[in-house]
């Protein structure tokens, strides 16, 4: 005689089985976010470090220009012809700077918002990834009740047609015992 599973029990199985699932998935989730937070921390702390190298060349840019400066002011007093000709190379000198301090600042600007827009990226997708996976759970969780419901359903109609059996049965004894006893 084949034994069949107390439907309960099986149904424990698979709420056990979807539990641990469950679990899985909040794990595999906290580990993405710790992987998107750590990504977004690197990226900062690169900004952070470019950033301090850029306000390091432009505090050396500027020593550099006060120099230039004042190698312009004592040329001015040896030679007034020379200090026009070398007035006009610090200006061509500093517009250089600028353009180059301005070039250096929209890199970094670029590389900032890039590291921004990759990191927003990345959570979209991973906010995107966190609602399939709670309809999947949920249409899961909706499937198994309607399999349970479907089961129980089943399970109810053997029972009446086994009472049914069973009632017929001792119709039929009883008329058999009443023909019998006359």
């Amino acid at each position: 005689m084949i034994e069949q599973q107390d439907p309960l029990l099986v149904a424990e199985g698979e709420l056990r089985y979807m539990k641990q699932t469950v679990a899985t998935l909040r794990e595999e989730l906290e580990r993405t976010r710790q992987v998107t937070d750590d990504a977004v921390q690197h990226a900062v702390s690169a900004a952070s470090a470019e950033l301090t190298q850029l306000k390091m060349t432009i505090a050396a840019l500027r020593d550099e220009l006060e120099a230039s400066h004042a190698a312009r002011d004592k040329a001015v007093r040896q030679a007034h012809a020379a200090s026009e000709d070398e007035i006009r190379q610090l200006k061509a000198t500093a517009t250089t700077l600028r353009d180059q301090m301005e070039e250096a600042r929209l890199a970094k600007d670029h590389a900032v918002a890039a590291a921004l827009a990759g990191a927003q990226a990345e959570i979209t997708q991973l906010r995107g990834t966190i609602a399939t996976l709670r309809e999947s759970i949920e249409f899961a969780g909706i499937t198994r009740e309607d399999a349970l419901s479907a089961m129980r359903a089943q399970h109810q109609a053997e029972l009446l047609q086994l009472q049914a059996t069973v009632q017929a049965l001792r119709d039929r004894i009883e008329s058999t015992s009443a023909i019998a006893s006359r």
